[in-house]
């Protein structure tokens, strides 16, 4: 069977990660998921992320991040767009995730940034997740 959605298999394997207290988790890699997981550890949602080749095939490891009485950093984590409804948007129309304290992560012309890098380069795009 072929993974039609690769990007919320990746979401999906770091919420289920999450509910399980695991420290890591490994995944097939690719180009989005690895800029994905760079914004995570650069917004502070997960430790660290590393890729490695095994043959032909990238896979990429991620270790999770909790808070000091093990609470979960990553509360909620959603696809928005998907293969079967794209979401759009201009960049002055990119919604705040839950006032600011969350993020969304936007695949623009520019490359995959955060909402408010998004806004604050005014530009729009496809709004592959949301994070908080």
């Amino acid at each position: 069977m072929t993974m039609t959605d690769p990007i919320a298999d990746m979401l999906t394997r770091i919420r289920n990660a999450v509910g399980a207290q695991h420290a890591e988790l490994v995944m097939p890699s690719s180009s989005v998921k690895q800029d994905i997981a760079r914004i995570l550890k650069e917004e502070g949602y997960i430790k660290d992320f590393s890729v490695s080749k095994e043959g032909n095939k990238a896979f990429i490891k991620i270790r999770l991040k909790y808070s000091a009485d093990k609470k979960n950093v990553i509360t909620s984590i959603k696809r928005a767009s998907r293969p079967g409804l794209r979401r759009y948007l201009p960049g002055r129309e990119i919604p705040r995730v839950l006032n600011g304290l969350g993020i969304a992560i936007i695949s623009t012309s520019r490359g995959v940034m955060t909402d408010s890098k998004a806004r604050e380069l005014g530009v729009g795009g496809e709004i592959i997740c949301t994070v908080y």
